[in-house]
């Protein structure tokens, strides 16, 4: 299998937790972004993912950095993996970048997180549509045209939304080079005219 759809992805989650339960750890709470949170949450058309991304875990009400996993932990996944024939690091921490805890995740997005239980030892909160727009804009300037265009289309994002999202990715790369990237992006989703207020 080289994609994970809707129900395998449930199905990889729900058996993540009950190995996690089985082998006596403690829960474990981890906050997801990218594809797999774009299908659990129904924001995208598109059928599959090709990963988890863990953007941190949640710990005390606050954003941890979740990289590395615990060996125990990856094991684990590692074993999913094998048990339901999954694609390879189908639960990674990609985008568990250390400068998002330096420089600053979008703010207000732990308010929006949506949890979903998978048995008693896994909680995993997948990111709202509105931080979405944040990261896959700040994605497809830093990574160029592809799946992160696509999905940040189809999202549909207003110009307030845009703006606030384009300001954040500046706080992420304040170069000129990036800035002139940003501002032709915009004009490719038709919004030209937003570029002085970045």
């Amino acid at each position: 299998m080289n994609s994970l759809g809707k129900e395998q992805l449930e199905a990889a989650l729900k058996l993540l937790g009950e190995l996690i339960a089985a082998r006596g750890h403690p829960h474990q709470h981890f906050v997801v972004c990218g594809g797999s949170s774009l299908l659990v949450m129904g924001l995208v058309t598109r059928a599959t993912t090709k990963d988890v991304d863990v953007l941190a875990r949640f710990e005390n009400e606050r954003l941890e950095q979740a990289k590395p996993l615990p060996d125990w932990l990856q094991g684990a996944a590692d074993d999913v993996q094998e048990q339901l024939g999954l694609p390879k690091n189908w639960f990674n921490t990609g985008p568990a970048d250390d400068s998002f805890f330096r420089l600053g995740f979008p703010e207000g997005l732990e308010s929006r997180l949506t949890p979903r239980r998978y048995g008693e030892f896994l909680t995993i909160s997948f990111i709202s549509r509105y931080d979405q727009v944040f990261f896959k804009l700040y994605a497809t300037a830093d990574q160029g045209p592809g799946r992160h265009f696509l999905d940040l289309k189809e999202l549909s994002p207003t110009q307030d939304e845009l703006i606030a999202a384009a300001r954040w990715t500046r706080t992420q790369d304040p170069s000129e080079g990036f800035k002139l990237v940003l501002s032709e992006l915009l004009g490719e989703l038709g919004h030209e005219d937003v570029s002085s207020q970045i």
